[in-house]
């Protein structure tokens, strides 16, 4: 086993150190390079295909990299998390080609992240979805100690890297593997709080139509958690097209401006400004998006400031 993870490192290592000397040397080809663009299906995880911005996101970055062709968007069967992230590995498989996940230390090991924070960080950035009758359980809440002490119960995903993390910081979680789950299980007073991230929850609650369901107003539940767009470990080519369309949407100001297109309403509509911190640890990040996401967490305020404008 320590051999076979010294191999994964090393190929990820040499792979990273292709992706960066692509990203600087390769231009777009051009009908007289002489080479062949064809078309090509990729299959983006249900969840996210279902996502505006997530999809736009992929979209983008794959309009900025026409030297790699047409393409063409499918959504995916219906599957868990967990089961993307196996379909993924195996290389094989072709339910699945691209998804967005939180990262951690073990996904960036095993699969090919595109180690850009898809939402600007703001996935580790959450908000509790409650019943209307618990929001007094909160009132109190002022910092992580208060948190623990209130024995309020969190629902998380089975399979996601909050899970642990949450854990890690004492604050009890009851899980499931499906997200939709989640929702019935918040209903019949399973748990307390839904914790969703800032980036997402209110096209959760939309997609929910259920108007029993609210959004905690004073809290908000921060820790490093960047979201990465993640492929297999073998399909160099679309970790490439993918980051390459992302370095070139950043350098010519088009990913900050999806930035403000799909995340600024959600740092208006949630008063994040406004809004108690409580601040945990994520122990479970590689050191490269451990960097990332403490960035993201010390520049709160200003994140919040530019996307609040």
């Amino acid at each position: 086993m320590p051999a076979l993870v010294a191999c994964y490192r090393l190929r990820k290592l040499v792979f990273r150190f292709a992706i960066l000397s692509l990203c600087l040397f390769t231009a777009p080809l051009s009908a007289t390079d002489g080479v062949q663009i064809t078309s090509r299906d990729y299959v983006l995880w249900y969840r996210n295909f279902d996502s505006p911005a997530i999809r736009a996101l992929v979209e983008l970055a794959l309009k900025k990299t026409p030297e790699y062709g047409d393409f063409r968007i499918i959504r995916s069967e219906e599957l868990s998390q967990g089961r993307v992230l196996r379909e993924l590995t195996d290389g094989q498989s072709r339910l699945v080609d691209i998804a967005n996940v939180a990262t951690s230390a073990e996904r960036e090991e095993f699969l090919t992240a595109i180690p850009f924070p898809v939402d600007g960080g703001l996935l580790g950035f959450r908000v509790c979805v409650v019943l209307p009758e618990s929001l007094p359980k909160f009132a109190d809440i002022k910092n992580l100690d208060d948190l623990q002490a209130s024995q309020i119960w969190i629902g998380q995903g089975s399979h996601w890297p909050d899970t642990p993390v949450l854990e890690a910081n004492g604050v009890p979680v009851v899980t499931h593997s499906r997200y939709e789950i989640l929702f019935g299980m918040l209903r019949n007073e399973r748990f307390d709080c839904f914790a969703r991230g800032v980036s997402e929850v209110l096209y959760d609650l939309e997609m929910e139509q259920e108007p029993n369901l609210v959004i905690e107003p004073n809290l908000l539940i921060a820790y490093p958690m960047p979201s990465y767009l993640f492929v297999g470990p073998d399909d160099q080519e679309t970790a490439h097209r993918l980051q390459l369309g992302i370095e070139r949407a950043l350098h010519d100001g088009s990913f900050s401006e999806f930035l403000r297109n799909y995340y600024a309403h959600a740092v208006k509509a949630l008063n994040l400004k406004t809004r108690r911190v409580i601040a945990l640890e994520n122990p479970f990040l590689s050191e490269e998006s451990r960097h990332v996401g403490r960035s993201t967490l010390e520049n709160l305020r200003r994140r919040l400031d530019l996307l609040g404008r």
